[in-house]
């Protein structure tokens, strides 16, 4: 079974050269996929701290690097056109020489929309029906079809046809999140990959696994074909004292204190335990681990899961 693993750099409290050294780092080190969130405001801690625009980010990143695979994780539909957003996505793929990919999801931080004045919707219910007729139109466009939105619907898309064609022959499409009603069924008809929360209650993680399986008999679609794929935030040390007393650091720089140790995807933690929980996600089916990393940018973990842990999941 081929194990990917990906990077995503925290968008927020680091400048450029930063970023730019964390980038080429990441790709010296060997992982498969580099990634950054979308945010329009800092959305850990403090909402007023320095957040760059993620697809510009990308754009830059990609001229630093030359191999790692290039996306947001994940993406607020509810900022774009999907018309926009293909041209967007394309755009990178074309000045990455076809390293991008398209990563989605509802949106959720409400606080951002009424800043820069972008309409939130009703409900969680109403972003997610949007995201599932946006994925429709983003997919066809970047397939080469000639797009016509269906009447009632969100968008307005009058025979738009995409000029130039991405690079990759399919551009591959992540949708993030778990809900079993929508957010599901939307991965099972248009995704090519899936993400969402790598959990300790796996229990939890294998009925969600069960659930999505169901949505892509439903769909028509082999689960084979979807690429599973997890997000967790590590600070890995010999002990966890240690790893405790670096993550605090990184909190301290973003405005936050330990109450975010209750989230459930963050990890302060050894080696030997995160090793042990991967490679039981892995029996569940995951395949792609993508680790988060906050600013300052937490060089030793980042290197430790490239050298010690990966191999270790490769092998099981």
């Amino acid at each position: 079974m081929e194990v990917k693993f990906g990077l995503q750099l925290w968008n927020q409290v680091f400048s450029w050269p930063q970023a730019r050294a964390a980038a080429v780092r990441a790709e010296a080190l060997g992982y498969d996929q580099l990634w950054t969130w979308e945010h329009a405001l800092a959305c850990m801690g403090a909402p007023h701290q320095d957040t760059f625009d993620a697809y510009t980010l990308l754009t830059a990143w990609s001229q630093a690097t030359s191999r790692i695979r290039l996306g947001v994780l994940t993406g607020a539909n509810t900022f774009w056109n999907p018309g926009l957003l293909a041209k967007k996505v394309t755009t990178l793929d074309h000045v990455s020489d076809g390293r991008a990919i398209l990563g989605l999801g509802a949106g959720w931080f409400e606080a951002e929309h009424t800043a820069f004045g972008i309409e939130f919707g009703q409900s969680p219910g109403r972003r997610l029906a949007w995201l599932d007729e946006s994925v429709a139109a983003i997919r066809a466009l970047l397939d080469g079809e000639t797009v016509i939105s269906p009447e009632g619907g969100r968008y307005s898309i009058q025979e738009a046809v995409l000029f130039p064609k991405p690079v990759q022959s399919h551009l591959p499409i992540l949708i993030g999140g778990g809900g079993e009603q929508k957010t599901l069924r939307t991965v099972a008809r248009y995704a090519d990959i899936w993400n969402w929360v790598g959990l300790e209650d796996l229990e939890r993680m294998r009925a969600k696994h069960t659930v999505f399986e169901q949505r892509c008999e439903e769909a028509g679609r082999d689960p084979a074909a979807i690429e599973r794929s997890v997000f967790f935030s590590p600070v890995i040390r010999d002990s966890e004292d240690e790893a405790l007393r670096f993550f605090r650091t990184q909190m301290e720089a973003n405005l936050l204190d330990d109450s975010v140790l209750g989230d459930a995807d963050i990890y302060v933690t050894t080696p030997e335990r995160i090793t042990e929980l991967m490679i039981a996600w892995k029996e569940i089916g995951v395949t792609s681990f993508i680790i988060e990393i906050a600013a300052p940018f937490d060089d030793e973990t980042a290197a430790r899961f490239a050298t010690e842990i990966r191999p270790l999941v490769e092998a099981a």
